[in-house]
This record gives structure tokens, C-alpha cells and sequence, in this order.
């Protein structure tokens, strides 16, 4: 399912889905749930992850610049620290709403 409108409004990220349903993500929860390799790590083929130590989000972290389309399957939110490597599926983005405050699983 593909979102029909993606906006910031305020401190959440909305998102309305071509069936109608809305979903609303807090900036927040955006940032730290970012997909990316930089900030969740990458497996090898043997299944060993290797990941950047943790590193201290600052305010401008979870303050959002722009959100990029990426194709027809994702989008690319841009932060005010400069990070801009996380690319959201829109699955990947319907999952993180749906789970709230729980910390979403890397699939």
C-alpha cells in the first residue's frame, strides 16, 4: 500500500494511505527507528552484525528538513544534524506507525 499524502505536521509525521486509513509517526520515533546501516547496523552472510557504537542525537536530530519519494516504494526523510541515509519502505513506515512506542524489529 502506497501513502497518498506524506506531511510534517508538527512534531509527528503524517501519513495518509491510498485505502484511507491515516498514521502518524513522532519525529522521534522516526529518527530512532531509522533503517539505515549507519545507525542499525549490517549482517555479513554469516549472520554477524557489525555496527557503529552508539552515537548521542542531539535536538536537530529529530528536527526534520524535508521528506524525499524515493521511486514508488519508499521515502528518504532529511534531518536538520544531516542525516539523510535512511530510507523508509512504505511498509517499513505502515509498520512503525502500527507498532507506536514499541520498538519496531529490523524487518
Amino acid at each position: 500500500m502506497r501513502p497518498t499524502d506524506v506531511q510534517q505536521i508538527g512534531e509527528e509525521l503524517a501519513i495518509k494511505w491510498e485505502d484511507g486509513s491515516e498514521s502518524f509517526l513522532s519525529l522521534e520515533k522516526l529518527r530512532r527507528c531509522c533503517p539505515c546501516a549507519g545507525c542499525k547496523g549490517e549482517v555479513d552472510v554469516l549472520g554477524n552484525l557489525y555496527k557503529n557504537p552508539e552515537q548521542p542525537l542531539t535536538p536537530a536530530a529529530f528536527r526534520l528538513v524535508r521528506v524525499e519519494r524515493v521511486g514508488t516504494y519508499a521515502v528518504q526523510p532529511v534531518w536538520a544534524d544531516g542525516h539523510a541515509t535512511g530510507i523508509y519502505s512504505f511498509e517499513y513506515l505502515r509498520r512503525a506507525a502500527e507498532a507506536g512506542e514499541k520498538p519496531l524489529s529490523p524487518q
